[in-house]
């Protein structure tokens, strides 16, 4: 007996083009893919849970070919390419025809992985095509650009319209796990988070747990749970701050450095009141245009464990 996905992002993952949420051009470019019945190499670069995956296994299935998703975070190495990529890519399929070998977040391949790819890619090219997925693209090697056609997955001025079709595709989940909802409480999570649809669907899939998403979550949203981190700092256990900004990191960063000035002003000697000041202004003001908000955060915790003296 075949078991069943769990997790929404996987039970109603699409499995045709047509049902992805992308700009029209670039859906257009993929559906003229599977019209053609041929997948190029590919390198499919943009944020996090804005489809790229899912775009990769849609063309395949609808297809009908068949393929291989390798995780390039949990399989790095060289070792991998060189056994399970190449043993793949150079066996026959099932089907007869080409295969396509997926290397999910390839941004995270060793340079010994990449430069074993660069080879394969030309030398099983007949039988096998190569689909990377990565969020930063500037960590993959020249050489595999040149080898793929690159595809950036940004929303731009079709963000609204975007928003709007995945806003009809929540409601159709809830609907059909017997959830209720207001409409408006979804609407701000989806506002909050996107065009990472993986995450909206991660946190309402958590939200519905009672089996009803209603104004009652927009607390836990928001909240933030600062007192534990106050603690950490004073007694400075990087790690235990570490986790805690991993588990808060979908606060508004606002109302997260407002909520530490207010703590820290009690809980610091008066002679590190000023210095922690200027600390979350520097980093509040970083905060708007860093690559990485996880590093930012953590970096201004560690500067104020360093340079602050607690009560």
């Amino acid at each position: 007996m075949l078991l069943e996905h769990t997790l929404w992002v996987e039970k109603y993952r699409p499995h045709k083009i047509e049902d992805c949420i992308l700009p029209d051009a670039m859906k257009v470019t993929f559906q003229e893919y599977v019209n053609r019945k041929e997948v190029p190499n590919l390198l499919l670069s943009g944020t996090a849970g804005i489809g790229k995956t899912t775009v990769a296994k849609a063309m395949c299935d609808e297809i009908g070919i068949d393929y291989l998703v390798i995780n390039g975070s949990d399989n790095r190495g060289i070792s991998t390419i060189q056994t399970d990529v190449k043993n793949y890519a150079t066996s026959m399929s099932f089907s007869g025809g080409k295969k396509v070998v997926i290397i999910d977040e390839a941004d995270n391949l060793t340079a010994d992985a990449q430069k074993a790819l660069r080879g394969i890619i030309e030398e099983v090219s007949i039988n096998c095509s190569f689909i990377f997925t990565c969020n930063f693209k500037n960590r993959i090697m020249d050489a595999i650009h040149s080898r793929c056609s690159v595809i950036d997955f940004k929303a731009n001025g079709s963000k609204a319209k975007m928003a709007t079709q995945f806003f009809k595709r929540v409601e159709h989940i809830l609907e059909t796990e017997g959830i209720e909802y207001d409409k408006e409480v979804v609407a701000a999570v989806i506002t909050k988070h996107f065009p990472d649809n993986r995450r909206i669907l991660n946190e309402l899939q958590r939200y519905s747990i009672v089996g009803r998403i209603d104004k009652g979550i927009l607390a836990s949203v928001s909240d933030v749970q600062i007192n534990e981190l106050v603690k950490s700092l004073k007694t400075k256990d990087f790690a235990n701050c570490r986790k805690w900004v991993t588990s808060n990191l979908d606060n508004d960063p606002a109302r997260i450095f407002r909520t530490l000035y207010d703590k820290l002003y009690e809980a610091l000697q008066a002679n590190s009141v000023p210095p922690m000041v200027l600390i979350l202004a520097k980093y509040q003001y970083q905060a708007a245009f860093v690559a990485d908000a996880e590093i930012n955060l953590i970096a201004c915790l560690t500067e104020i464990m360093v340079d602050c003296e607690f009560k």
